[in-house]
Formats: C-alpha cells, sequence, structure tokens
C-alpha cells in the first residue's frame, strides 16, 4: 500500500468544474490524480485521491483535505514541493503530512467551516466577481445577526437543500454562524462551522439571511422554513463565486465540537 499522505490543499475554483472528477472537464481532483500518478511514474492501477468531500464548479477553498497512497516514502516537504512544482498555477499544496494507513480524509471528517464573502458595491467589481457575491441593496446588519441566532444547533435543513442532493438525511448541526462587515472592502463576510452541510445549502442559507436583512422576509423566517421543509420557499441561491471551504476538522482538532457525521449522511 505504501506510504499514506494527508495535504491541505488550496485552490481557486473559477475554472474548474468542482472538485469531483468527471470526464472531458477540468476538476481539481482530476489534476490532483494526474499530478499524484507522474510523480509516482505511472503506476498500474493509477493512484487514487480521496477528498474531505466535493466543491461545486466555481467555489474555491482555502483548506481543503486530500489523502491518497504513495508507493515511495517521500519526505513530507518535499512532497509538498515536487506536487507544487507540477501543479497549475490555480492550485496549491500548503501542507503535507504523513498520516496512519486508517486515516481517511472523507469518513474521518468531524466538522467544516465555510466562509461567503458578498461585494456590496453599487455595481459589480469586475476583481471580485469571481471571488464574491454581489448585493447592492439596503440591509440591516442586526436583523441578520438575530436570523444567525435559529441557524444554530441540530435541525432539518430540507427547506436548504437544492434538488440533487443524495443525502440519505438533511439533518445537520451548525455551532457557529456569523456575520461581520468589512467596510475598508465593502463586503459582508458570513461563516458556519458545522458537522457537514448539504448540497447548495449554504448559498441557499445566505440567500435567505440577505433577504431577512434587506427586510423581504420576517427576521425568524428561518423558523418557518423548518417546518415547511420545502425547498421552494426559500427561493434564492447565491453565486458559488463568494463561497471558500475553508477548514476541515477532524477529531481532537476542535474538543468542543467532536461529533462525526455518520457515513451515510455525507
Amino acid at each position: 500500500m505504501g506510504v499514506r499522505y494527508k495535504i491541505i490543499l488550496a485552490y481557486d475554483g473559477t475554472n474548474f468544474a468542482g472538485f469531483q472528477r468527471q470526464p472531458n472537464t477540468r476538476t481539481v481532483e482530476g489534476e490532483l490524480t494526474k499530478v499524484v500518478n507522474m510523480m509516482a511514474k505511472k503506476p498500474q492501477p493509477p493512484l487514487q485521491v480521496y477528498g474531505s468531500g466535493r466543491t461545486d464548479a466555481g467555489v474555491h477553498a482555502l483548506g481543503q483535505v486530500v489523502h491518497f497512497d504513495f508507493p515511495f516514502d517521500i519526505e513530507a516537504d518535499n512532497m509538498r514541493k515536487g506536487l507544487n512544482s507540477m501543479l497549475a498555477v490555480d492550485m496549491e499544496v500548503l501542507r503535507v503530512e504523513k498520516v496512519s494507513s486508517t486515516f481517511h480524509a472523507r469518513y474521518d471528517v468531524s466538522g467544516k467551516r465555510y466562509m461567503y464573502r458578498i461585494d456590496l458595491g453599487e455595481f459589480r467589481n469586475p476583481f471580485k466577481r469571481n471571488y464574491c457575491g454581489h448585493w447592492k441593496f439596503p440591509f440591516d446588519i442586526e436583523k441578520i445577526e438575530l436570523a444567525l441566532g435559529d441557524l444554530i444547533g441540530e435541525h432539518d435543513f430540507t427547506s436548504f437543500v437544492a434538488s440533487g442532493s443524495t443525502a440519505r438525511s438533511n439533518v445537520r448541526t451548525i455551532y457557529e454562524a456569523t456575520v461581520k462587515q468589512n467596510k475598508d472592502d465593502n463586503e459582508l463576510i458570513f461563516e458556519f462551522y458545522g458537522n457537514g452541510f448539504l448540497y447548495n445549502q449554504i448559498r441557499i442559507m445566505v440567500g435567505v439571511l440577505i433577504e431577512i436583512g434587506s427586510g423581504t422576509r420576517p427576521v425568524h423566517d428561518i423558523q418557518r422554513l423548518y417546518e415547511l421543509g420545502d425547498r421552494r420557499n426559500a427561493r434564492r441561491t447565491v453565486s458559488a463565486s463568494g463561497l471558500y471551504l475553508k477548514h476541515v476538522y477532524y477529531e481532537g482538532e476542535d474538543p468542543e465540537h467532536p461529533t462525526k457525521l455518520p457515513k451515510y449522511q455525507r
């Protein structure tokens, strides 16, 4: 089996069709798999890489986690340098470590933290269009802060999951949900930390929160959406460009929230 490596990977999702490998299209998993196999001198069968989870087309990562088994024992920092020397400029391996053969980048996850950035300019900033959502209308951040409290805890997020989800359960736990306004950059920045997130869940939640802040929804409308369990009532899905996978947690990294998401829910 060789040596198992865990890597922390950052990427600009703009020119990727998502993380998961797909035929005839550029993906993060596909590019990384190709480079890992080149470093391993193209073994047969080819080596596989395993990510902590998928990100959609246009979504970025500051701390995606991937593992793979490698046939040669290479010092961790040399592995990092070797991978980065061959990866495209929109990807970077930030850290590499050798791990136990029982470690799994996906199945050992205990939590994930995402960030969502919104450009608040009257017109969409051309230099932010691939890295932020956009909202030009007035809003009350205090209303958003009140609404965020309704997301904390374990809930059935059926109203916040897009069609196409393969999850067997829509129940998830959110430990933290915050918002802050960066006036220097004219941005609104959300962060969400939970034991797992559903397909498009964060982008739908942000859409609801922005509408609450703008006064087109009641402050505690999230509670109504839980009861309805109907995606159509959540309406808006904000753009993928503003979403970042910021950190993936594993057991022992966050003792306050150690609960793993059962495998069948991922």
